[in-house]
This record gives C-alpha cells, structure tokens and sequence, in this order.
C-alpha cells in the first residue's frame, strides 16, 4: 500500500476516534483505560496531543521532562486532556489528515497507533470495535513482522505464532496465538485484558511475557 493510502487510512481511523470521543459521557470518560495508569479522556488527550505538537515543542517536553520520553509523552497527554472536550474533538477532526512520519517508524506507526488506542477506550467501555480487517492487517505487518520499537519487543513475540484468519494474516514460530486480527494486534502492543479474546497455547505464553 502506498505513504498517501496508509494516511488516509489514519485520517479515516482518527475522524472515527472522534465521533468515539464525542459520544461518552462523564463517566466514561473517566473510566481507565488499557493504557496503564490513564483514563479515556487521557488517551483522546494524547492521540490529540500527537497531532498538534511542533518540533520545538516536542523538545521543550522533552527537556522539561529530563529526557524522558514516557513522562514527556504522560505529560503533554494530561494537559491536553484537561481541555474542554468539544476541543479535544475538533483537534482530532481537524487534524486528522496529518501525514506525520515518526523516524523510525514511518505512516505506519501513526496509523498503527490509531488502532490500539480506539481499542485503549472502547475495550473498558464494552464497545464493539470491528475495524476494516485489510487496514488491520497493515498494523499486524508492521507490528508482528517487523517489531518496531515503542510498539512491542523481540521478547515477546519470540517464539509464537499469531494467526489472524479474518485478515488473512499468519506470522512465526511456535505456540499458536489465533484470534481476530485487531485483538492480535492490540495484544501484540502489550494490552493483556484482549488475551481473552484469543486461543491457542500461546496465550499463555504471551500472558506471562505481559505480567
């Protein structure tokens, strides 16, 4: 798939995050999400927070944060967070045609990115989320077949074998993970509360990779 397809997918991903967002109540917004030690609104925070920062800003985070990058990326997604939601929507909608490319990663962590974090808030909230399975498996691709830095870890997927029938997608060696492609690919990030969701003896594998 081409650079401007794998954005407009992202662009799609992010306009539907969206109309997520917008549709929670107080409640929901304040249930934890799979991100450790966030809330929803924190995770609409962050995905908005991606779209917006410049360069200078991004390192002014940076060095406010001693150089650490988790605590910088926790930072800017709680003060964006803090804005009034209707604001944090219109960000992720105005901005959702962003093509940033993260070194390292390319369009496809951005749009990657998009997957796991619509599932971060509709998972807690028992909210279906059936992306298109096709886009789904550019993130399995990605993720599992290349294992980018800052998504997953060599560790953690040596040794098994996912398997994705409805995106048509099988990668690895050895214990048998199998599943739908995006509870694959969310898992594959390091979210065990979709381990449910899967079969086979990898599971287990992986569940104590992720303790």
């Amino acid at each position: 798939m081409s650079q401007e397809a794998v954005v407009a997918v992202s662009a799609r991903n992010r306009r539907a995050f969206a109309d997520l967002v917008e549709s929670l109540d107080a409640d929901q917004l304040a249930t934890p999400s799979l991100c450790t030690e966030w809330d929803v609104r924190t995770v609409a925070g962050h995905v908005a927070s991606v779209l917006t920062m410049s360069l200078p800003g991004l390192l002014l985070a940076m060095v406010r944060a001693r150089f650490d990058v988790d605590r910088a990326i926790d930072r800017v997604a709680r003060r964006v967070a803090e804005r009034p939601v209707p604001e944090i929507v219109a960000t992720l909608r105005d901005r959702a045609d962003s093509s940033f490319a993260p070194p390292g990663t390319g369009v496809l962590g951005p749009m990657t990115d998009t997957f796991v974090h619509t599932a971060d808030i509709a998972v807690p909230l028992g909210i279906p989320y059936d992306p298109d399975t096709a886009d789904v498996r550019l993130g399995l691709d990605f993720v599992i077949g290349q294992r980018p830095a800052g998504f997953t870890t060599r560790r953690r997927l040596e040794g098994l074998r996912f398997v994705a029938d409805d995106a048509g997608f099988a990668h690895g060696d050895g214990a048998e993970i199998r599943g739908r492609g995006i509870d694959l690919l969310v898992a594959a990030c390091g979210r065990p509360a979709v381990l449910d969701r899967l079969t086979g003896p990898g599971v287990d594998v992986l569940a104590e990779r992720l303790r």
